[in-house]
């Protein structure tokens, strides 16, 4: 028993740091995907904690995986974990059968994996913490001085926090996402030559005579109007392959063309700077960024901000910011999100390859040719 109890402690306890660990690289990932789930649920109030939720979550995951293997309070965290795995459970079961949530974000962007096999994951893990917590009396610390014991967790707690404060000022450390250095944003537009739309069957609910009756969409009494609707259904047969991965991005400026294509095929260096919300965006560094603006300027290499604003306020901040030089365009909010993660960032293409992105804090010093 002492052996089982050992191996499952440890195992569980890794599995947690890790999913910690990759979730920390890119806790805004984890708080857009709550805001789905509060969005689905009618919980819009939530919005406004999610990235509190997300790091908080990420750093227990951390914490507690680190304290199930040292054995520190190990009844305590046992406890924590049950409950929240059960909670895990829960949400993944939802995402499954309810339909409604794409991708459940177990692993973060780095990883994904499908609802069906994250719901099991969470299962078996549920089971493998229950027996923990069954037999806790049996399990001790690693050290003999709890003092040690909790160093380590206390260390654990601070870099989960710590890392998290540094992705989500800089940028992740592992950039997941389609925009990421080395991609062609144009390429990433485009399906794949064996694409395939998603496949769906649909049942038709109608009522005759207050009796109800289901259909296919080969066989529903689209003739006979003694059947009245009652309402349809829709379940995915097979999933949708080879889709473009960036579907979203489009530049549009302020006359409304769209000048996505135009930008994507310059060739040679060409920057964006993205103003995901102005009245929220860290103002650090304006005077390197202005002038990275003056030295594009003078070698005429072209400089655009992608403001996800209504044109008036992009307009009203392009005059504040003396930016009346740099042309201001619009881009979809999603798609900032997705295209860098501070507000704002810096991002240089090259013959529409990224070729380099930069926070609010780490702009460089002068143009990166």
């Amino acid at each position: 028993m002492k052996v089982i109890l050992w191996i499952l402690r440890v195992a569980i306890g890794l599995l947690f740091i890790f999913s910690g660990v990759v979730k920390a690289n890119d806790p805004l990932g984890l708080t857009y995907k709550m805001n789905e789930f509060f969005e689905v649920w009618g919980m819009s109030f939530m919005l406004n904690y999610s990235l509190s939720l997300s790091v908080l979550m990420i750093a227990f995951e951390i914490t507690c995986g680190v304290a199930m293997i040292v054995g520190n309070v190990f009844r305590l965290y046992v406890t924590l974990l049950l409950l929240l795995n059960i909670f895990f459970t829960f949400l993944t079961g939802y995402a499954l059968y309810s339909g409604k949530i794409k991708e459940c974000g177990c692993f973060g962007d780095c990883i994904k994996i499908s609802n069906t096999a994250t719901f099991y994951k969470d299962v078996a893990l549920t089971a493998g913490v229950l027996f923990l917590f069954i037999f806790r009396y049996r399990v001790f610390p690693l050290f003999n001085k709890s003092a040690i014991n909790a160093i380590i967790v206390g260390l654990a707690a601070a870099f989960a926090f710590g890392a998290q404060w540094w992705v989500l000022h800089h940028l992740p450390v592992h950039d997941c996402l389609p925009y990421k250095v080395g991609n062609n944003v144009l390429e990433k537009m485009k399906p794949a030559p064996d694409a395939k739309e998603a496949v769906f069957a649909t049942t038709f609910v109608y009522e005759k005579n207050g009796v109800k009756q289901e259909f296919t969409a080969e066989n529903y009494p689209w003739k006979d109007e003694s059947w009245k609707f009652v309402s349809s259904n829709s379940v995915e047969i097979s999933p949708a392959t080879g889709q473009p991965e960036i579907h979203d991005f489009v530049l549009t400026d302020d006359k409304g063309v769209d000048r996505t294509e135009d930008i994507l095929t310059t060739k040679g260096p060409v920057y964006i700077w993205f103003l995901r919300e102005p009245e929220s965006a860290h103002k650090d560094n304006m005077d390197v960024l202005r002038s990275l603006i003056d030295k594009a300027k003078e070698m005429k290499i072209p400089f655009y901000v992608a403001c996800s604003a209504s044109r008036d306020i992009c307009k009203t901040y392009q005059e504040a910011w003396n930016m009346k030089d740099v042309p201001f365009l619009t881009l979809d909010l999603t798609a900032s999100k997705t295209a860098i993660r501070t507000n704002p960032g810096l991002m240089q293409l090259k013959d529409g390859v990224v070729t380099g992105k930069w926070s609010y804090l780490d702009y460089p010093k002068s143009l990166q040719l």
